[in-house]
Order: C-alpha cells, then sequence, then structure tokens
C-alpha cells in the first residue's frame, strides 16, 4: 500500500522537475509473473526512485544496508518500501535466504552492485551472481545516469535508464565466476551507451 502511494507520488514529483528518467531496452525486462533480479548501477538515491518508477506496478525489493533500518525515521520507511537489510560487513544466510525466497515468490528483487569502495562493488557483484545462481533466476544488468539528489532533481537535471538482456549463471564456481566478469562488463557497455545518447 505504501509502496503504491509513494511510487504514484514519486512518478509526479520526477516528472514535473523533468527529471523522470527516459528508459530504453524496457523490452528486455522478464515476463510480468516471474522473479528475477534487476543489478544496477549505483550513484546516489534518485536512481532508485527512478527504477521503481520504471517497472511501476510490478513492486522491486531492493536489498538495502542494515544501518538504514537502525534509524528511528527512516527505518520502518524503508521497511514499508520493500527493502530488506543486508549487514555488508558481516553477511549471514538471510543475505541469500530473503531474495530466493521473494524470486520463488515471483517477486523482483533489485541490488545495485557499485557502491562507493571497489571491494564493497566487487562483492555485491559476486552476491547478485551468487543469488541467481541459485535461484536459477534471470538478472537483468541496468544502468542509470542523471539526478543523484534531490537538489539535481529542482535543478531539472534529466535521467536516463538502460535496461540489458537478461541472462543466467551457469553451475559451479567458474559460471559464478565468468557471469561476474559479463555482469561487470555489461553495466559499464550500458552506460557507456547511455553517455552516448545522452550526447545526441
Amino acid at each position: 500500500m505504501l509502496y503504491d502511494i509513494g511510487a504514484k507520488l514519486v512518478n509526479v514529483f520526477l516528472t514535473i522537475n523533468g527529471s523522470k528518467a527516459k528508459v530504453y531496452g524496457k523490452e528486455n525486462l522478464p515476463e510480468s509473473d516471474e522473479g528475477y533480479i534487476i543489478a544496477c548501477t549505483h550513484n546516489g538515491y534518485v536512481d532508485i526512485l527512478n527504477l521503481g518508477v520504471s517497472i511501476y506496478p510490478r513492486h522491486i525489493h531492493f536489498m538495502a544496508k542494515k544501518q538504514l533500518f537502525e534509524m528511528k525515521l527512516l527505518g520502518p520507511l524503508v521497511a514499508n518500501l520493500n527493502a530488506f537489510p543486508v549487514d555488508r560487513d558481516n553477511p549471514g544466510p538471510s543475505v541469500i535466504k530473503i531474495p530466493r525466497q521473494l524470486i520463488k515468490e515471483g517477486k523482483i528483487v533489485g541490488i545495485f552492485p557499485s557502491g562507493t569502495r571497489s571491494s564493497e562493488n566487487i562483492e555485491l557483484k559476486q552476491g547478485a551472481i551468487t543469488i541467481a545462481q541459485l535461484s536459477k533466476a534471470k538478472i537483468v544488468p541496468a544502468a542509470y545516469i542523471g539526478p543523484r539528489n534531490v537538489k539535481e532533481v529542482f535543478k531539472r537535471k534529466k535521467g536516463y535508464l538502460i535496461y540489458g538482456e537478461p541472462f543466467t549463471v551457469e553451475s559451479g564456481k567458474e559460471g559464478r565466476e565468468a557471469s561476474t566478469q559479463f555482469l561487470e562488463d555489461e553495466l559499464n557497455r550500458l552506460t557507456e551507451v547511455l553517455h552516448n545518447m545522452q550526447k545526441k
């Protein structure tokens, strides 16, 4: 309920300010009743908003660092917006268990495998690939460029979002390693595609 209200308000807010992302490659998204993973580039919180709006009315269940849930006001809000906590310093079984269950229920899991620290970046990519492998789910690479925060939205900075073709992860360690590199390459390629579109 709160997610639906929030999505509609965010849609209006971004549209009015000219920062609702222009979306490319939406035809690459799997069928509407299928659970899958979206792995998107990340450089702020407006990309989260644009990603959610882009596939609404379907909901995205975002993986978020546990510190957000510990904040008095933000914590309950984040929980009600379909996010689930992850302890990146001491990851436990829930890191895999929760998203696998969500995918099994036909839901979409959103992961941003490009954190600010390079080590975190690698770990999140590997985590997305492992979840996809264990759940036998498709993973959709996505890239976003545009406003990063409310200040940039008010400056009417334009946003761009692109979805790449979904892929599955082969079994075994070699499958994980190959797919992790492939995801890295795809995120870079899609980002470059957006930058080229932005210049036109």
